[in-house]
């Protein structure tokens, strides 16, 4: 038994291997470039060693201590990332409303913040390995840029098959790269020892006593090595904590070390590698070799990164924050591997535009690390959150813990915030536009729901009603699906009023998602009948689970509540928004921008898969 779980756990930690560390993994191919590129400092003996001792402790501090340690903790039954983090702390503040309307904000920011990791992590990356082109062959420098945008365009593609096919070989791959960098950082330390000097926490400080400003836009580029920590808590819910930390420590964090170590000790020997280290410290008749490797590795890294983004707007879409669009299940096995192909077209337009505009991997590091370290310092805040109310932490704990990792979120946050206008502004934009967007569609939904429950009717003195002055009954069922199981639905008062007919039963039908990722089993179904052959019936989902309605009909018989579907029709009241009644609301080119987002999302009849030869549909104008 023990054998048989010890080798699950290498299994595990192989696929955490190529899914969830591609990103961090790749990092050694720009990082040191960017500390010591155009706006970075001289590659002098004191600034390589102060360097490498600042990445050395980002690695330990941030991804070992803050990631791996603390915030794995704070998992949501298991499921991570900042939309499942946002969705814990908000359970946790249930009964502290501005605070919990304060910590949506935060967590939206974020996730919006994800989305120009989305764009901003694939350019960089796939330009960086293609970049190897330009130092084993420096007269194919001007196809650099040409070749990226087929590899971009070729990821774009590869999506739609999901990781359920190719994933088998993303572990095998990145294993190979990572013994590859370890490697090579081996070779490039033996011929210089003394690069080692640079473990000690010292020389970083050392590094900013020296260089002062410089150094602050160092640490921008420092922040590189440790991209794609989110990746680590968002992928949590599919390989578990165990086999993540194992990956991490026993084989992803000593080969990373031992290459940037290996990159510092070729610059102290030869200052003029600095241009790009990681390739020249490949022996020249393995260089074509390695580009390849270097850009399967990073193709993978940018396959997680999109497959990051898919999942979580999956998850925001069930939470109501983004319009309801088709999700395409790529995996029978894995619920979470999900391909929506609306983002994925626009994710491969913007970071085809990031590698044409930027052109180089100097060139988009200016623009890498404010999404980041963004995201890093909210989801820290959100964690914290978690620690207090729901761990019960003490206020001691929770800021002496706080202020550190803080002070280190914040410090990379700063330096970054500097590059703002030589290219930070482009992940920084996007992600305004998408918060811009989240937030406009969750507000319209609200108002609405607002407008449907002013102009409803109260649904029990409706039942007396029927009871007293009884209309014509028809056999079957009678579905309506609404907001709100007090009211009577509109579709039923259209359906009564054009028809003049009741059906035997009538069952008002509310769908809710929970801020937790899978519904526990006594949550699924709540059924109240009422008089006169109505009935409220609430299916719960969690935000990680796939609306079925059909099927969660189904499973009403383990209650004594049988749905027959040929027998049953579902009636669904499909709103017409109108924009600009004089009603508080939003700003009137906010309610134009949501209705538009509803004229284009997905119905919602398609996304509770009714079927549409039991579906009739109703309309409804509603004016916010």
């Amino acid at each position: 038994m023990q054998a048989v779980s010890s080798r699950r756990m290498a299994a595990l930690a192989l696929g955490a291997v190529g899914v969830v560390y591609g990103d961090i993994g790749t990092s050694p191919l720009y990082t040191l470039k960017e500390v010591f590129g155009p706006h970075g400092v001289p590659a002098s003996h004191d600034n390589v060693l102060g360097a490498l001792s600042l990445v050395f402790w980002a690695l330990i501090i941030v991804v070992s201590v803050k990631y791996l340690l603390f915030i794995m903790r704070a998992d949501n039954k298991g499921e991570g990332g900042i939309m499942a983090l946002m969705a814990l702390a908000q359970r946790c503040t249930r009964d502290r409303p501005q605070l919990r309307w304060g910590l949506v904000l935060l967590g939206l920011f974020g996730a919006a913040l994800f989305y120009g990791d989305g764009v901003i992590t694939p350019a960089i990356s796939v330009l960086s390995a293609v970049e190897g082109l330009k130092v084993a062959t420096p007269e194919l420098a001007h196809y650099v840029v040409p070749i990226t945008v087929g590899v971009i365009l070729g990821l774009g593609w590869l999506q739609r098959h999901g990781t359920a096919r190719i994933g088998a070989v993303f572990g095998p791959v990145c294993a190979v790269w990572f013994v590859a960098i370890a490697a090579l950082g081996v070779s490039g330390i033996a011929r210089h020892p003394a690069v080692l000097y640079a473990l000690l926490p010292t020389y970083a400080i050392e590094f900013f006593t020296h260089n002062h400003a410089e150094a602050f836009f160092a640490l921008g580029a420092v922040v590189l090595a440790v991209t794609g920590t989110e990746a680590l808590y968002a992928d949590m819910g599919h390989f578990g904590r165990g086999p993540i930390r194992v990956a991490w420590f026993s084989f992803v964090l000593p080969a990373l070390l031992l290459n940037y170590f290996g990159q510092g000790a070729l610059v102290l020997m030869d200052p003029a590698t600095v241009a790009n280290p990681f390739y020249h410290l490949v022996p020249r008749t393995l260089l074509y070799p390695m580009i390849g490797l270097a850009t399967a590795a990073t193709v993978i890294a940018s396959q997680a990164v999109i497959s990051g983004a898919f999942s979580m707007t999956r998850e925001a879409m069930q939470l109501g924050y983004v319009p309801r669009m088709r999700v395409v299940h790529t995996s029978q096995e894995m619920s979470g591997q999900v391909y929506v192909p609306w983002i994925n077209r626009v994710l491969v337009v913007l970071i085809v535009l990031a590698v044409v505009g930027f052109r180089s991997s100097d060139n988009l590091g200016s623009a890498y690390g404010i999404a980041v370290t963004g995201t890093m310092v909210i989801t820290t805040l959100l964690a914290l959150t978690v620690a207090r109310i729901q761990w019960r932490w003490s206020w001691a704990a929770v800021i002496a813990i706080g202020t550190g990792l803080l002070v280190v979120d914040l410090g990379f946050f700063s330096a970054n915030i500097i590059k703002i206008e030589s290219g930070g502004w482009f992940p920084l934009a996007l992600g305004l536009v998408v918060f811009l967007l989240m937030t406009t569609w969750r507000r319209g939904r609200e108002l609405v729901v607002r407008e449907i429950q002013q102009g409803g009717l109260a649904l029990a003195p409706f039942i007396v009603n029927m009871s007293e002055h009884p209309p014509v009954r028809v056999a079957g069922t009678a579905v309506f699906l609404t907001g709100n199981g007090n009211a009577v639905p509109h579709a039923l008062l259209h359906n009564l009023k054009h028809n003049k007919v009741l059906h035997e039963r009538n069952v008002m039908l509310t769908v809710e998602t929970l801020d937790e990722p899978v519904a526990d089993e006594d949550q699924h179904i709540e059924w109240t009948p009422l008089e006169g052959g109505f009935a409220r019936l609430r299916l719960r989902f969690g935000f990680a689970e796939d609306p079925d309605v059909p099927a969660r009909l189904a499973e009403c018989a383990r209650n004594g509540i049988h749905f027959d579907m040929m027998d049953t029709t579902f009636f669904v009241s499909r709103e017409s928004i109108v924009a600009g009644s004089r009603r508080p609301g939003m700003a009137l080119w906010r309610e134009k921008l949501f209705v538009l987002l509803a004229r284009n999302a997905m119905p919602a009849t398609a996304f509770f898969r009714i079927p549409g030869n039991r579906l009739i549909e109703l309309g409804a104008q509603v004016e916010i």
